[in-house]
């Protein structure tokens, strides 16, 4: 269930010092203007201070700032997705399906006679506008866009209806695992699917939120517990833009870098080749802000069936394991910590043991 080796010195050459001195430099100027939008001068001066020190230590993975911190997540869908169709009373009185075994499920309705729909309240209005019952629907379908001719049924003077179940938009809360020079973000570890079509949702865009976790409920065997929080959306609370939904997790940009990230300690991430067996530690707020705790990596997988399997992992941690009872709803996306880098996400916990869960590495995270 989701929950939303060292390397052999290298010689280095001279255009590659310079490379990582310019990147580093880009991403010092990035931390120093959040100072005029946040505030936080010192802690920002701190972390500079810090990065300067690393352009002469060679390096060699992208340095990320390791999140752990709680998001509300809002997606609106690329067109509106179908869940179903169902039966409906026609003004005569008889029974009638119009959609059934034309549209189906997971289809996503961009338009209704030339009319382009890129939202439920756009297809609403389009039936509602109806003076015939000739209705001509445009569809993507596993990614191609065909035109399927469905009869509306007549539910009253001018009261047309398609009888489609429909929705636009998809919410929940997660973890943000990591933060780039550039201020984009990953979070999750892995997509965000329909919970009625169980297909991966195909999104226009979608916004971060601020949110606060008001309780924990914990996890036991067959009963995995979650992480409730408040998130209310409206424009202040934004944080940021999602740009993809994919299976390694979702990804945008983050505006407001200082209301997360006030404690930044940039890392590496590790290459896949880095992590191994042994123990590690995650970065959650299950306790009302960003703590460590301790966790064991007892299985890497690289040719695991999904990609956002491929580590397998324990929580060891008493405190976590009294709280959670190990890995809950929400906490996917949690940064996995190894060595001082970071290593992965966690994504899954185990229906029957809590304690245990899966992860996706880093490497296949940043991917995207």
């Amino acid at each position: 269930m989701r929950t939303f080796i060292l390397l052999q010195p290298t010689f280095i050459s001279e255009e590659t010092i310079m490379r990582k001195f310019w990147y580093r430099r880009i991403l010092i100027m990035i931390l120093t203007l959040t100072v005029s939008v946040g505030g936080s001068y010192f802690l920002l001066e701190a972390q500079k201070n810090k990065l300067e020190q690393e352009v002469s230590a060679g390096t060699s993975g992208e340095l990320v700032i390791p999140g752990g911190m709680p998001i509300g997540i809002y997606l609106e869908t690329d067109g509106v997705l179908v869940l179903g169709t169902e039966a409906i009373e026609g003004m005569d009185g008889e029974t009638y399906e119009p959609a059934a075994h034309l549209v189906k499920e997971g289809d996503y309705i961009i338009g209704l006679n030339e009319k382009e729909t890129r939202d439920k309240s756009e297809l609403i209005a389009a039936v509602k506008s109806l003076n015939h019952d000739d209705v001509i629907l445009k569809v993507m379908r596993n990614e191609q866009a065909i035109d399927i001719r469905v009869k509306a049924v007549q539910c009253g003077v001018d009261d047309y209806k398609l009888g489609i179940w429909v929705r636009d938009n998809e919410q929940g809360l997660g973890t943000i695992t990591y933060l780039t020079a550039d201020s984009e973000f990953g979070a999750l570890g892995h997509g965000i699917h329909d919970t009625d079509t169980g297909e991966l949702l195909n999104i226009s865009k979608g916004r971060l939120y601020a949110t606060s976790i008001r309780d924990v409920q914990r996890g036991e065997s067959g009963a995995p517990g979650g992480m409730e929080g408040i998130i209310v959306y409206n424009n202040y609370n934004v944080l940021g833009s999602i740009t993809k939904n994919s299976e390694e997790g979702i990804y945008g940009r983050l505006d407001r870098v200082d209301t997360l990230f006030k404690n930044a300690e940039p890392v590496e991430a590790a290459s896949s080749e880095e992590i191994k067996e042994g123990k590690a530690i995650i970065r959650c707020s299950v306790e009302g802000q960003v703590e460590e705790y301790e966790v064991e990596i007892t299985g890497i997988n690289p040719n695991a069936r999904e990609i956002n399997k491929t580590i397998e992992l324990e929580v060891t941690d008493s405190r976590l394991l009294e709280l959670t009872g190990g890995i809950v709803q929400g906490m996917s996306g949690s940064p996995i910590l190894q060595d001082g880098k970071l290593v992965g996400a966690v994504t899954h916990v185990f229906v029957n043991d809590p304690a245990k869960g899966y992860g996706i590495l880093i490497e296949e995270m940043m991917k995207d």
